[in-house]
This record gives C-alpha cells, structure tokens and sequence, in this order.
C-alpha cells in the first residue's frame, strides 16, 4: 500500500534542510569534502581511504568542523581543534573545514545553483496557502546558495551555520537549530513539519519534537531516514504536491 503523505498546507510552520532538499547543492558538498578529505588521508597515510558513505555517516547535516572532528575521530586521528580563522592549509579541524568551504565556495560560483522542480513548485504552494516557512541549515553558505538559487524570498527565517555559531546552538543531530528555527518563525514544533535529507538533520528535527519529519531519500537510504525518526519518506518534494498539475 503507498504511504499516506501529509498535506503541509495544514501544518502551523514548515522549516526546510537546504542542500538535498530544496537544492542539488548536497552533491557539490559531497564533491568538495571528497577532494579535501583525499588529500588529507593520502598526506596522512590514513585508512581506510575516504568514500561517500563517510559522508552520509559523519558528515552530511552537521556543522562544517564537527563533521570534520567526527571522521577523523572515527579513523582514530586527533588534531587540534584550531580556530574558525585559521588558514585553509592549517593542519587543525577548523583548517580543514575552511579548506572545504574554499572548495565548495569555488564550485559554487563557478557552477551555480538552480532548486529542485519539485521543491520550488511546493514552495509555491505553501506560500500561495499562507503557510509560514523556514530554513534550517548546518552550512555557513545558506544565505548565499538560496540567493543564488533565487528562493531566498520564500522564507522568513534562516538558521544556517553562522546563526548557530552566533548563537552557540549545538549542531544538528541535537534538537537545538530546529528548536531554534521554530521559535524564530513563531511556530509550535507540535503543530509543524520539518523536512530534511540527512540522518543527522531527521534526528534533530525528531528530537526538537515536530509533529511530522519529512525525510527526503537523496542517498542517505530510506530506512537509514525511518530509523532516525522520518515520519514519511519521499524521493521528491513533488511526491508532496496534493495535486500533481502543481508541478507544471
């Protein structure tokens, strides 16, 4: 039997993941940390080598130097933790996420970003039904991949990588930045949705104790995703469109 979808058109809020969900930019993530992590392992004789499963395990959703200090604690490497400013060549966890963040920073510009079809013809719904929306992001560059992706306007509020910095909110999977995206928007978590593509980002919005937890299957595996706490699985935001003629 197919699973029953929740209209999001009756939820108080909906808080949205960026990368993965509302834009192919996950994919430039993956490709940034593989050429950063290759080179690190390969420099430091580290094993086994790097590969996407990595990625999904320790650091897609989270923050950029947890994610960092999270695969390298796997491998049994300790570095020192650094500074948010240290260079990019700096051999320290935060050295190691700005070397990433040049990289992807890089692909971005070069490449740019367009959203999904299928989540811009569902934020146009939403919007046309007056729903409240928001975004909840790990990545520091939030604010300029939905400006690149020309949907910044959809959205009331923003809790990226820099506000929770900022704001000493501890990174996705605890529940602290969708907590904080709810009360930011003005919304019940108990009355709200949470949509999001990564096991760390399900587990925070589960966690932070929203109503229903959408979880988008971009390769982090659907019951990887139920296991989390998703509610319901798609592999589109379209699948969510309670009329399909929405799309065209």
């Amino acid at each position: 039997m197919p699973e029953t979808l929740p209209d999001l058109r009756t939820f108080d809020g909906i808080l949205f993941d960026l990368d993965g969900v509302l834009t192919p930019t996950a994919e430039v993530h993956m490709r940034a940390w593989a050429v950063v992590f290759d080179d690190v392992f390969a420099k430091w004789g580290i094993e086994p080598s790097y590969t996407d499963a990595d990625y999904f395990a320790y650091v897609d959703g989270k923050r950029r130097y947890d994610g960092v200090a999270s695969l390298l604690r796997n491998r049994n490497v300790e570095i020192p933790w650094g500074d948010p400013s240290d260079p990019a060549e700096a051999e320290t966890v935060c050295g190691i996420g700005n070397r990433k963040n040049a990289a992807f920073a890089t692909a971005l510009r070069a490449g740019g970003v367009a959203p999904f079809p299928g989540s811009l013809a569902l934020l146009g719904v939403l919007r046309g039904a007056g729903v409240p929306m928001g975004v909840v992001s790990s990545s520091s560059n939030a604010e300029e991949v939905l400006a690149t992706a020309g949907i910044r306007e959809f959205f009331t509020v923003v809790v990226d990588g820099k506000v929770a910095a900022h704001e000493n909110l501890a990174s996705k999977p605890a529940p602290d930045m969708f907590r904080a995206g709810a009360e930011l928007l003005g919304v019940d978590v108990t009355r709200s949705a949470a949509v999001e593509d990564a096991v760390a980002g399900v587990t925070s919005a589960a966690s932070a104790g929203y109503a229903t937890v959408v979880g988008v299957d971009r390769g982090a595996g659907a019951d990887m995703l139920r296991e989390a706490g998703a509610t319901c699985i798609v592999d589109d935001l379209a699948r969510l469109l309670v009329d399909p003629s929405e799309t065209a």
